[in-house]
């Protein structure tokens, strides 16, 4: 029997998951079709997901903490975070991983080594990328425009500050982590803020992909070398896929026929 699996977003019509997995399944004879899924209300989710019959999903912006909570069981280093993006469905259960943190670091890997970086943003992304930057002993600062959501990063010895109290430093890296630039042209904080930032940072990730954001389009300009989500996505694809299929498919080809979808 066919398996189907989606991804849960809002937005959702802009994602490449879909291509990515897809490509999986066709060129390795896996009887599965992959889906979009707009959901607006977070709470819906796990009702959703069954009533759809899935054998599995993504989750992305807003959703991700809302799929933590949606779950029977969470396990790995999802559990560190509060924060899960891959979903499956074992026996009738929700099951709950996070793949994102792993992509990520997958994507920067040729920046070499990373020893601070600046996450902007403290939402769902940007909790799984500090707990997994910490892991290797990087040392994180947050920036947020509000205090609420830096509560938790304080508790992990964070340097953390809002748009009003920032203190400029130098960095490895800023990542971008909010969704500005995603449906808008907006940049994460105030102009000046991040003109300033980018002057002061070797490297720029943005978790966003698929489009130029003004945040990369301001890198840019200013001679820094950047990067989109696009190598996240494919990290964390191909380790969903992996749990998708419970392993019954080759890393090494699931990476292969991913990566081809980017070229579509």
């Amino acid at each position: 029997m066919k398996k189907l699996f989606s991804i849960f977003g809002n937005p959702v019509s802009h994602s490449r998951s879909p291509l990515m997995h897809n490509s999986v399944f066709k060129h390795l004879n896996y009887d599965a079709c992959y889906t979009r899924t707009l959901l607006e209300n977070g709470d819906e989710l796990k009702k959703t997901f069954f009533s759809l019959g899935l054998s599995g999903a993504n989750v992305t912006v807003p959703h991700k903490e809302a799929a933590y909570n949606a779950c029977d069981e969470v396990r790995g280093f999802a559990n560190n975070v509060g924060v899960v993006n891959t979903l499956i469905n074992e026996n009738g259960r929700l099951i709950g991983y996070n793949t994102d943190a792993d992509g990520f670091m997958y994507a920067i890997e040729e920046f070499g080594a990373i020893k601070k970086i600046l996450v902007l943003g403290a939402g769902g992304t940007a909790k799984a990328l500090v707990s997994r930057f910490l892991e290797d002993k990087i040392e994180v600062s947050v920036l947020n425009r509000s205090a609420s959501r830096l509560e938790y990063f304080k508790e992990l010895n964070c340097l953390c500050n809002t748009w009003e109290d920032f203190e400029l430093q130098k960095y490895d890296l800023v990542v971008n982590t909010t969704s500005a630039g995603l449906k808008d042209e907006n940049l994460p904080a105030p102009i000046e803020l991040i003109e300033k930032i980018l002057q002061n940072t070797n490297y720029v990730a943005d978790a966003i992909y698929g489009k130029m954001t003004p945040f990369l389009q301001l890198a840019n300009s200013m001679g820094k070398t950047y990067k989109d989500g696009a190598d996240m996505l494919l990290g964390q694809g191909v380790l969903a896929n992996e749990l998708f299929v419970n392993k019954a498919l080759a890393k090494e080809d699931i990476q292969k026929y991913m990566a081809q979808s980017f070229k579509i």
